[in-house]
């Protein structure tokens, strides 16, 4: 059985977090609306961007982690996989929504989770330019901003219907997937777009009540997963399932009984 993480440590360990997002938000916001030094990485004509602020915000996190714990591993989108096997293991994306971060939106964040023997356990969505934070584990889910600190709580949302919902982009559903998605869509009351990890933190603090994604990348979810199971929300893949470790179709959501009707809708799409 994998041994249970004490709450001194998870605040150790969270103490670590809040300055990892300092240590980020220090390197990435200088080069928000500026100079952003904007590549694409992309093949086959797909345009995929990658900046200065991915690179240097993940880097400033694994210098800061490694200072402190060197055995720790690290899953990250900008720099690869390192010690995977590890016990503790950071799961980074630096930019999550860097197409938001090239338009000057701020609705890109940072994503920082934490895997203790395989398993999410400590999670942060932040957006520094907005000074919102939003962190949460097993214990618990807060947002610090300029207000101060306040208790993440999912709402109450029982039917599709009255569901303010949101995705990445629909043009990201293909073949049975789109068609799943539009059977939601159909039913749910208000739909938003472009707002990537930030919707999930939306899910958390109680103004959206369901994000769908067709296909996640671990540093994509990771860190949402105790943020919003510290808020009472859930996380699961579109058979309902925990999220696995290589991530794919998501859900996010407030309230169980709006989940389970989504799923009703994505189940053929499942994979």
């Amino acid at each position: 059985m994998a041994e249970t993480l004490s709450r001194a440590r998870i605040e150790t360990l969270e103490t670590l977090l809040l300055e990892l997002n300092a240590a980020s938000a220090a390197v990435i916001l200088p080069l928000f609306r500026a100079d952003h030094g904007l590549e694409d990485k992309g093949a086959d004509g797909l345009f995929d961007p990658v900046t200065h602020a991915d690179r240097a915000g993940e880097a400033a996190i694994r210098k800061r982690v490694g200072e402190r714990f060197p055995d720790h591993g690290f899953i990250g989108e900008e720099y690869g996989t390192e010690r995977a096997d590890a016990e503790f293991v950071w799961v980074i994306d630096p930019v999550d929504g860097t197409r938001a971060f090239i338009a000057g939106l701020p609705v890109w964040t940072t994503l920082i989770g934490l895997r203790f023997q395989g398993a999410p356990v400590l999670g942060s969505i932040g957006q520094p330019y907005l000074n919102e934070l939003f962190v949460g584990s097993a214990h618990g889910a807060r947002l610090i901003s300029p207000a101060g600190e306040r208790p993440l709580r999912v709402r109450r949302c029982p039917h599709l219907a009255d569901a303010i919902i949101a995705t990445t982009d629909p043009g990201l559903f293909a073949g049975e997937e789109r068609e799943a998605w539009r059977t939601v869509r159909r039913t749910a009351r208000l739909a938003r777009y472009g707002c990537d990890a930030y919707a999930y933190a939306m899910v958390a603090l109680g103004t959206l009540d369901l994000v769908i994604e067709p296909g996640l990348k671990p540093w994509d979810v990771e860190a949402a997963i105790p943020v919003l199971a510290g808020a009472g929300g859930l996380v699961t893949d579109w058979r309902g399932a925990p999220i696995g470790p290589e991530a794919g179709q998501a859900a996010f959501a407030g309230d169980r009984a709006c989940l389970e009707a989504a799923l009703r809708a994505l189940s053929p799409a499942a994979k």
